[in-house]
């Protein structure tokens, strides 16, 4: 499937092969449903397995768990391999990490409220133009205050506070609301009873183990469970363009490569873009450009070429087409709109062909040469070599509890942070009897938080190779250079945390 630098998708009257130096100019799959995309999916996601290049794809519908099982040699498999000569299939499977935002199906996935920065919680929460206003005004004042920003609990406290300070703060900062604010504290409840608290919150996901190969040096593929997510698409989309921006912002620059880095395919790529404002639509096609340069790849897989944008459909080199129907205009708007984005073949009507491909057939283009596009051939897929459809629930299970994550972000981790700080100040406020934490509020709490509660969530902090406390005198010294530390270094400190959807994705 995958040697001398390129990767063999099928057969049309030539093998039609994806070259891996240009595999990160990224593509588009698109199809209407029934047409075999899942197929393509698959079938790319095994090749650039065996060259070595990891994948990160969503299971819209449990069949591309299956790549995780070898296939079986059923009688459509045959006929194809008869159709396009393919004489070495056999059956394999591959190295797999299943995720599941909710950590029922695979691993969890978690990223923190700060990384996730206030446009894309604005988006993922359906705000108006004035309570994303408000946010952004809340997140500045989590990055003046030193607030640490990591779950549901952490927002729900930081909102709270900026009610409690509306007038203060409208001075300082802008117009703030307690109705504005009411607002957006209601549509957050919305989002945690849709299941969103689960993503938010620690052990983050470390971009690495996205990135893992096996030993056989096969990239992993990476599957996130995506069935139970598409009840939102709103948190489906905006979670896969802030693992998209993660990946952006984490890896370093690489130029050109003999092959991707990863592979980011985008399924049901029309719900990035419903309803998506003029700005949000402008950084992603901003990282989609930038992020060849990380080595990375972005597929966007869906329905109707029309569904992306063209300022990003323009960055799509390589194009998998199988058919579309076209009964209504729209539909037939759509038909010439895919067939013009691709290099005409004098040999092909590659509109009427459009309409005319059988299941597992498409049209294939991919780039050649300096990366200019080869012209448009009408193409077999050929059949993968993994199983076709989903792992039961008892060889999942087995996947995920023997592979190399097993255990690593099963427990949540509560350390302290804006809803601990918020709510000892109210403690404090309370009386003399109100405590933060074991030492109590004011200097003196802080200070023997320093010596008691360094590990946060109330339990002392573990010391490695047995080493003995400080002392009371050591701690105390340490506590107040802390201190006289954290003012000067606040703001640098909440800058390099926020990542590039606080950064990038800063507000307006």
């Amino acid at each position: 499937m995958a040697a001398d630098g390129k990767i063999y998708l099928g057969q049309s009257v030539k093998p039609e092969y994806l070259e891996l130096r240009l595999a990160n100019r990224h593509g588009l799959v698109t199809g209407a449903t029934g047409t075999g995309k899942t197929v393509s999916l698959q079938v790319m996601a095994e090749a650039f397995s065996e060259a070595g290049v990891p994948v990160f794809a969503a299971d819209i519908k449990g069949d591309l768990s299956g790549v995780a099982a070898p296939g079986e040699a059923k009688d459509w498999v045959v006929k194809r391999c008869e159709l396009i000569g393919l004489a070495d299939w056999e059956p394999r499977k591959y190295p797999v990490v299943f995720w599941d935002l909710f950590g029922e199906q695979g691993h969890p996935i978690r990223a923190t409220v700060t990384e996730m920065g206030p446009l894309l919680l604005a988006r993922l929460m359906g705000l108006n133009e004035t309570q994303e206003g408000v946010l952004n005004i809340a997140f500045k004042l989590a990055d003046d205050e030193g607030l640490l920003l990591l779950d549901m609990k952490d927002l729900r406290a930081l909102l709270s506070h900026v009610a409690e300070r509306a007038g203060e703060l409208t001075t300082d900062y802008g117009n703030v609301s307690k109705a504005t604010v009411g607002a957006i504290q209601r549509q957050l409840l919305v989002l945690e009873q849709q299941g969103g608290e689960a993503f938010f919150g620690e052990p983050a996901l470390a971009i690495a183990d996205l990135m893992l190969k096996a030993p056989d040096g096969r990239g992993t593929v990476n599957v996130l469970a995506a069935d139970k997510l598409m009840a939102n698409p709103r948190l489906y989309a905006t979670f896969l363009l802030w693992l998209l921006s993660e990946l952006f912002e984490e890896l370093p620059e690489v130029g050109d490569l003999d092959k991707p880095k990863l592979v980011f395919f985008f399924d049901e790529a029309h719900l990035l873009f419903d309803e998506a404002p003029p700005v949000l639509i402008d950084k992603v096609e901003q990282v989609v450009r930038l992020i060849r340069s990380k080595g990375v790849g972005v597929y966007f897989v869906t329905q109707n070429p029309l569904d992306v944008p063209d300022k990003v459909s323009a960055q799509l080199g390589n194009r998998i087409q199988h058919a579309l129907r076209a009964f209504t205009p729209r539909e037939q708007k759509a038909v010439r709109a895919a067939a013009e984005t691709f290099r005409q073949n004098p040999k092909i009507d590659t509109a009427q062909a459009i309409t005319e491909l059988g299941v597992g057939e498409a049209l294939v283009s991919t780039l050649e040469g300096r990366g200019t596009p080869s012209m448009v051939e009408r193409t077999f897929i050929r059949p993968p070599s993994a199983r076709v459809g989903p792992l039961n629930p008892t060889e999942r299970a087995t996947v995920v509890n023997t592979g190399p994550l097993a255990g690593k972000y099963d427990d949540v981790v509560d350390r302290v942070s804006a809803y601990e700080k918020l709510r000892g100040k109210a403690e404090a406020g309370a009386g003399p009897t109100a405590s933060a934490g074991p030492g109590g509020g004011g200097l003196l709490g802080g200070i023997l938080d320093g010596i008691f509660n360094t590990g946060g969530g109330g339990t002392p902090a573990p010391r490695s190779g047995g080493r003995q406390r400080d002392t009371l005198a050591e701690s105390v010294i340490k506590s107040a250079a802390r201190s006289a530390a954290s003012s000067a270094g606040r703001q640098i400190t909440q800058a390099i945390v926020r990542g590039v959807l606080g950064g990038l994705f800063k507000g307006r």
